[in-house]
């Protein structure tokens, strides 16, 4: 058998824990790119965005970003437009729910867009707070049934 001269195997890679907790710089968006919500994922690294112009397209992630950088529902990203193809773009990358709240007060996206605030502190548009979910039944009511 052949001797093994690599550093290791799949666990030694799966053991790196690059992330990034640090404070890094806000990236505005510059000329070609665009901001955009996601709408839903697609898989193979594809997902479905509504842009800020108001343009729902493609978008594919980088090779970079593939398997290091998890994209849910609702996260904002940083796209690239392409020239030649409209309806797709290429996602260059994911703001953090503290950078996209501050990309919302400095103007960059408009007072609508709703930022992915976790579960806890979402709340439904139709739900208008009242508590009306609930119905009441007297004893009359009871005894009828």
């Amino acid at each position: 058998m052949p001797k093994n001269k690599g550093k290791g195997g799949k666990n030694r890679k799966r053991g790196k824990n690059e992330t990034d907790d640090e404070k890094r710089e806000l990236i505005f968006k510059e000329d070609g790119q665009e901001y955009a919500q996601v709408i839903r994922m697609l898989g193979n690294g594809r997902c479905e965005a509504m842009c800020i112009d108001g343009t729902k397209r493609l978008f594919h992630s980088r090779g970079k970003m593939h398997k290091k950088v998890w994209i849910a529902a609702d996260d904002i990203i940083l796209v690239g437009l392409r020239d030649y193809q409209d309806d797709k773009a290429d996602v260059i990358m994911k703001y953090m729910p503290d950078e996209a709240r501050l990309l919302k007060a400095h103007g960059e996206l408009p007072e609508t867009t709703r930022l992915n605030e976790g579960v806890a502190g979402r709340i439904d548009e139709d739900d208008d707070g009242t508590g009306d979910d609930y119905i009441e039944f007297e004893d009359e009511d009871i005894d009828k049934i």
